[in-house]
């Protein structure tokens, strides 16, 4: 008989030994967790204890859920049953608990970023009254080559005969306005400013945090990139008196392994070392200014560079892709509101 219960903060060492044995066999070369790692989600992702819980067999967990929570909502960060006891109701039941303690306590939201190819995962939240909302796609830039049969958005404006420029050439020159060879400007808007580095403080003390979209995964929202500000880099191009656009992204090699999604089964392939966590244009220029500082980071030798989990409001596709992303796989966003059962 398998018996179940939630969690409380003295349980960190109990969450481990559950993961590792329900959630690793199913991802075989992430590292296995350990009691730092899972208390560093607990400070970047808001995972709390007592909406994580765990299904025994005896003594030995068969089942683990691992929530996150915030005043928005309640996020199934993690959710796997042990090989050996799948397709005995585990999961089902784990979802069940969670919505029938959320019912009472709140938040009343729930949602899960599921690995589009988990076809079991997917199974179990849609079995469980979740609702499919969107689509988050993963994008990769990957290759200089991705930037140059594309037509940037401001050459597109001055019509099909527009000149196109070389951003290997001239993604020095674009910012400042220098002139290029032979002495012309390069093409599309005048543009000023200067390229420094930016941190997570400059973007929250020019109110920029508070201004970004709602509409991001829980991985990139503000209250995750506050948490590893320490990990998160970032460059702007700015005049005088503004911002004018910025990136942050994770530096390779820093910061903890993000398992992403939820599955009772499937692999995932491993991420690249880089990652954008957030990206956005202040002045509209047709993304001559990001693709500056994405110059910038090539010229770093970050030349695979990840952007996951982005919502369809947050930033279009064409854009991106004028950028020089491609989409690269998904995650589906399911919902439901918490329900006793």
């Amino acid at each position: 008989m398998a018996s179940y219960r939630f969690c409380r903060t003295d349980d960190v060492a109990l969450l481990v030994d559950a993961l590792n044995r329900c959630w690793s066999p199913y991802f075989p070369d992430e590292p296995a967790m350990t009691p730092a790692t899972f208390k560093r989600s607990i400070r970047d992702l808001q995972v709390w204890c007592s909406s994580c819980m765990v299904a025994f067999a005896g003594s030995d967990p068969i089942g683990v859920l691992i929530g996150a929570k915030r005043p928005s909502g309640t996020l199934v960060h993690k959710i796997a049953v042990h090989p050996d006891h799948r397709r005995q109701g585990h999961g089902r039941h784990l979802l069940a608990s969670l919505g029938s303690k959320l019912a009472i306590l709140g938040p009343p939201r729930i949602i899960a970023e599921v690995p589009e190819t988990l076809a079991p995962a997917c199974a179990l939240f849609g079995a469980g009254g979740y609702i499919q909302e969107t689509l988050l796609t993963d994008y990769v830039f990957s290759s200089p080559e991705d930037f140059v049969p594309r037509t940037p958005l401001h050459a597109r404006s001055r019509g099909p005969h527009a000149p196109l420029r070389s951003r290997e050439e001239d993604d020095a020159r674009a910012v400042t306005g220098a002139p290029q060879a032979g002495g012309a400007k390069p093409p599309g808007p005048e543009m000023s400013g200067f390229v420094i580095p930016v941190t997570i403080d400059d973007l929250a003390a020019n109110g920029l945090l508070e201004e970004a979209r709602p509409e991001v995964c829980w991985e990139r929202s503000v209250e995750t990139l506050t948490a590893r500000k320490n990990d998160i880099a970032g460059l702007a191009v700015v005049s005088d008196d503004r911002i004018e656009a910025y990136l942050l992204y994770v530096k390779p090699g820093v910061g903890p392994e993000e398992n992403a999604g939820n599955a009772e089964a499937g692999p995932r392939a491993s991420p690249p070392p880089a990652a954008i966590v957030s990206l956005r244009p202040l002045i509209e220029d047709g993304g001559a200014r990001l693709e500056h500082l994405l110059s910038r980071l090539r010229a770093q030798g970050m030349m695979t560079l990840r952007f996951p989990k982005v919502h369809p409001a947050e930033i279009p596709k064409e854009f991106l892709e004028t950028l020089g992303f491609r989409p690269a796989g998904g995650h589906l966003l399911y919902a439901a509101r918490a329900r006793a059962e």
